[in-house]
């Protein structure tokens, strides 16, 4: 019988936290312990930022240390760059997905290459903040998932929790790094429950480790951010065929965990790759070639994906189909190439 990795007793103390709670209390303990943090962003202070996550801060620690910003992505990013020369720990957020492309520039010209111009003698403690991916309902300039850009760019740390204890935890880690992280947030598990508790949390592995949320035999489903629900679902569902599949949170994209990875298709011999952004030349293709160059003698089948559809975000009423869901992850596993025992 296949079990989660992750399940523990609730410690004394702990009570259901949000997602957005769990971010909100990582910025507040980052900024409580370090003076040098300091969040900007387009209303992030009095209105606390569209999803609130950074509500109650502006207030707690002024506006100097929790600052609304002009509509002006490239301005915040830039500014956030000439800030991390001069020792401070900058979180900025980009509003939607989308957003952040004004920002581009900055990040690929400046942020993700100061440290190697520099020759290590300047690293850049930036912490971008963006909410990400669809399911909300939202529009195609709220709904992206924006991850290959940035794990195709060297210079980043990219990272996406998909529980409330990662979503602090990664956090944390996030702005604690000399090296600039783009932080994936997301949208539809900010209202996503855990029995949590800063005070007591769960131990989080470091930027860079996956972690196995459900242990099986019969294939690995590999994943990360908003996909990982639908995948544990898909693995429950599975059951019923008969299957019974491991699941794999990647946690990190950038660095990749190839070693977790690597074991647990060594282990079951088959995997499918599944995340919300488009198949070509998206992250899951990266993934499978790494698979496949790792563990060729090891697989039975050929590394399936299940991706966004290679077209614009959808209108909200078509994005259910757009996006993986159990029937389509099923599928692939059906599709793999099965022998009878």
């Amino acid at each position: 019988m296949s079990t989660a990795t992750t399940a523990t007793p609730v410690a004394a103390g702990r009570k259901p936290a949000t997602m957005a709670q769990a971010l909100n209390r990582a910025l507040r303990d980052s900024l409580a312990e370090d003076p040098s943090v300091h969040l900007f962003g387009e209303d992030i202070g009095t209105l606390g930022g569209v999803f609130r996550i950074t509500d109650g801060l502006a207030k707690e620690f002024g506006d100097s240390r929790c600052t609304d910003t002009p509509l002006a992505e490239a301005g915040i990013l830039g500014t956030a760059v000439g800030m991390a020369m001069y020792g401070m720990r900058p979180v900025v957020e980009m509003q939607f997905d989308a957003f952040a492309y004004p920002a581009f520039e900055q990040l690929v010209s400046h942020v993700a290459k100061m440290r190697n111009r520099t020759r290590g003698a300047m690293p850049l403690p930036i912490t971008i903040r963006v909410p990400y991916g669809g399911g909300i309902g939202g529009v195609e300039h709220h709904s992206d998932a924006s991850e290959a850009y940035y794990t195709h760019t060297p210079g980043l740390h990219v990272v996406t929790p998909a529980t409330v204890a990662d979503a602090y935890g990664l956090l944390r880690a996030s702005i604690a790094s000399d090296d600039p992280v783009i932080f994936l947030e997301p949208k539809r598990l900010y209202w996503s429950k855990a029995d949590w508790s800063a005070d007591a949390p769960e131990e989080v592995a470091p930027i860079g480790r996956a972690v196995v949320r459900r242990t099986g035999r019969s294939a690995t489903l590999i994943t990360y951010g908003p996909s990982l629900p639908v995948c544990l679902e898909a693995a429950e569902a599975a059951v019923q065929e008969g299957w019974d599949l491991e699941v794999v949170d990647l946690r990190s994209l950038v660095p990749f965990d190839d070693e977790t990875v690597s074991a647990s298709v060594r282990r079951t011999g088959r995997a499918v790759v599944v995340h919300e952004a488009s198949g070509f030349g998206g992250v899951g293709a990266e993934i499978a070639a790494r698979v496949t160059e790792r563990c060729f003698h090891h697989l039975e089948a050929p590394v399936l994906r299940v991706a966004g559809f290679d077209i614009p975000y959808p209108p909200p009423m078509l994005e259910r189909h757009h996006l993986p869901g159990v029937d389509r992850i099923l599928d692939a596993v059906g599709r793999l190439q099965w022998e009878e025992a």
